[in-house]
């Protein structure tokens, strides 16, 4: 189990995160652009995310380098950074609008856990649910094409985790939120924090993961659907649509519907064609924001999350929820990685003013001198 850290990592007082996420393995994300050609060689479909061993992570790293697309914008042709879905949500919570936030998992006591510790200290976000253990950081590459889509291979077999016991009810008291990923092999984990969260009266929200996951494991996901614990779930196109493969004539409204009647709040990402979302009988159809072609997908649905999210905080309408989403998502596709620059949640809050929204204050990023709204 190895050894857990007793005190907390780093000091944000009394205050309990209003926003947690649960990600039992920290992660560590290498991120290239890569030719079509590694994706050919790879196990699994290109554009989404399953999980690999150890030796087939290593030969995919061994392979980045021989399929690196170079690009002026990179500096280093391999970003190396504190990532996961979860992480990604949180990290954008915590360092674009400044939401108090929180990390509930495990990490190694080497390099990478270090530098996934590093980084998420250094935005803020309270470590203090974190465990240290004894072993290995999960890692995880993504595999970005010349049209900015990603294939995503995470390695979690041997890495540490938060087990479904380590889990306790001071873990999420004085919480609103508990934001967590689907997969098959956290499902126990999964289920022993909703039960916890629930007794303590904190909303879940539940995001897809990847079509792959929904394919291979969807009698699992519709049983956690209908217990009626997941107060909100996001799914991206392929997912929705995986998600009612069976069904003739689905599409991704079909798929809204078909979530909204086991969540209170559903929505459906549709990449450079905004996203739906439906609360009640609200439905709602937000185009998307920013440039049509993508740098770099990794993350856009996480920080669609973390907009979105904020925007629940903050007691908005559903539509406004939706497209400050839609801002925060579009702020992430302009870089590689899921972590989203200064200047591009400079950009994000820009493309807030314009649309009419209200941008946070104070804002968490000082504005540069001549970007002034």
């Amino acid at each position: 189990m190895g050894i857990e850290i007793q005190t907390e990592i780093n000091n944000h007082g009394e205050e309990s995160p209003v926003i947690l996420g649960l990600q039992p393995a920290a992660l560590v994300d290498h991120v290239a652009r890569v030719d079509w050609s590694l994706l050919s060689q790879i196990a699994g479909e290109a554009g989404g995310s399953f999980p690999v061993e150890a030796d087939e992570l290593k030969f995919i790293l061994r392979e980045v380098n021989a399929h690196i697309i170079s690009s002026p914008e990179n500096a280093s042709p391999l970003k190396t950074i504190a990532g996961g879905s979860v992480a990604n949500t949180i990290r954008g919570l915590a360092a674009g609008f400044g939401i108090r936030c929180g990390i509930i998992g495990a990490c190694g006591d080497d390099d990478e856990g270090n530098l996934f510790i590093d980084n998420m200290n250094s935005y803020k976000v309270d470590l203090s649910r974190l465990r240290l253990k004894t072993g290995h950081t999960a890692q995880c590459v993504c595999l970005v094409d010349e049209l900015g889509n990603r294939t995503m291979r995470p390695c979690l077999s041997s890495a540490v985790k938060v087990q479904a016991n380590d889990l306790t009810t001071s873990d999420f008291r004085g919480s609103k939120w508990l934001v967590m990923r689907y997969g098959i092999f956290n499902l126990e984990v999964i289920q022993a924090a909703i039960k916890i969260a629930k007794q303590v009266g904190v909303c879940i929200s539940l995001d897809l993961a990847s079509f792959e996951m929904v394919r291979k494991f969807k009698p699992q996901l519709l049983q956690l659907l209908e217990s009626g614990s997941i107060d909100l779930c996001f799914a991206n196109e392929d997912e929705a649509m995986e998600l009612l493969s069976d069904e003739e004539n689905a599409d991704p409204e079909s798929a809204l519907k078909f979530l909204a009647k086991y969540c209170r709040w559903t929505v459906v990402t549709l990449g450079a064609k905004g996203c739906i979302a439906m609360h009640g009988k609200e439905v709602v159809r937000v185009p998307a924001i920013g440039e049509s072609k993508a740098i770099d997908a990794t993350g856009a649905g996480d920080l669609f999350a973390s907009g979105f999210l904020y925007g629940l905080v903050k007691g908005v309408s559903l539509e406004e929820c939706c497209k400050i989403g839609s801002c925060s998502g579009g702020s992430v596709i302009r870089s590689l990685g899921g972590e989203v620059t200064p200047e591009n949640w400079q950009w994000m809050y820009k493309q807030m003013h314009t649309k009419g929204l209200a941008i946070p204050l104070p804002l968490p990023l000082p504005l540069h001198g001549g970007d002034n709204m």
